[in-house]
């Protein structure tokens, strides 16, 4: 596996797979590995890709001016061991300086999508995303890029950005990986303690709760959230950010059941912010 840390030495790798034929596949992530980072790696390889580059860059511009960027779980000699067992080609490590030149003064926004849940309750975190990713896309130029759908908004965000701006690139989702007890998989999970951790997975439940309410017949919007919310709050330490029934394309509330849905959410458990979302097709 080549560890690059320069944009010339990513472009150059991809430049001389692509001539030999191959196809790339990209999986960008901010590190801390978890089977949730690689079961991307294999959403790439699936959807076509032979030639894999994964980047590590904990991003700034993503972080509020309270939230977690020095605290942030980083484990470099772990992330690499993982990927040099999944098989990855190139692992770009790119420092700020690298990404953020000394005079950058260009971010990419996206409006609409990026605007509810995750956009209100954190100002500028899109635009740190989008901007970052557009960059990436543009430093590794790959064919195909993979991204989880546990962070459902970005991938809408993501998505949006890549049909308005004509970005060369195929997406590919992959399904949210969780624990054994239905817990999404995060690198912020590593916050938890052990009593938290115990109690984290009442997100996923008030969700399944929302999601069998529909197999059922129940349609109405109000209904579903307050039986989510009903079924959160029988876990007692947790606190509600929201629990909501929106279309999962414009992130606004659905104008009717026959379309697909997306249930979402998100808590803190102490002083740890989880999401997770369950998709109704």
């Amino acid at each position: 596996m080549l560890i690059a840390s320069t944009i010339e030495a990513v472009r150059e790798a991809v430049a001389t797979a692509r001539a030999h034929g191959r196809k790339i596949g990209f999986v960008p992530t901010m590190g801390f590995l978890h089977a949730g980072h690689l079961s991307l790696v294999q959403v790439a390889r699936d959807a076509g890709a032979d030639f894999i580059v994964v980047s590590i860059f904990v991003n700034p511009r993503q972080f509020g001016p309270n939230e977690d960027f020095s605290r942030y779980p980083r484990d470099e000699a772990g992330d690499r061991a993982q990927l040099e067992s999944a098989g990855v080609d190139v692992l770009f490590l790119p420092q700020v300086e690298v990404m953020y030149p000394a005079g950058a003064a260009t971010t990419v926004s996206v409006s609409s999508v990026a605007k509810p849940l995750e956009g209100e309750r954190r100002p500028g975190h899109f635009d740190g995303v989008a901007t970052v990713v557009l960059k990436l896309f543009n430093i590794v130029q790959a064919d195909i890029a993979a991204f989880g759908r546990k962070d459902a908004q970005q991938c809408a965000v993501i998505e949006r950005m890549v049909r308005d701006l004509d970005v060369p690139v195929q997406l590919a989702f992959g399904d949210t990986t969780r624990e054994h007890d239905g817990l999404a998989m995060s690198s912020r999970n590593s916050y938890l303690s052990e009593e938290e951790r115990a109690k984290a997975p009442a997100l996923r439940r008030a969700l399944r709760a929302g999601e069998e309410a529909i197999a059922h017949g129940i349609h109405d919007v109000d209904g579903i959230e307050h039986l989510m919310q009903k079924m959160l709050a029988e876990t007692p330490g947790i606190v509600l950010d929201y629990l909501v029934v929106i279309d999962p394309e414009t992130f606004e509330r659905p104008v009717d059941f026959a379309r697909p849905l997306l249930l979402a959410g998100a808590v803190r458990v102490g002083k740890t912010r989880l999401i997770d979302n369950v998709r109704i097709r």
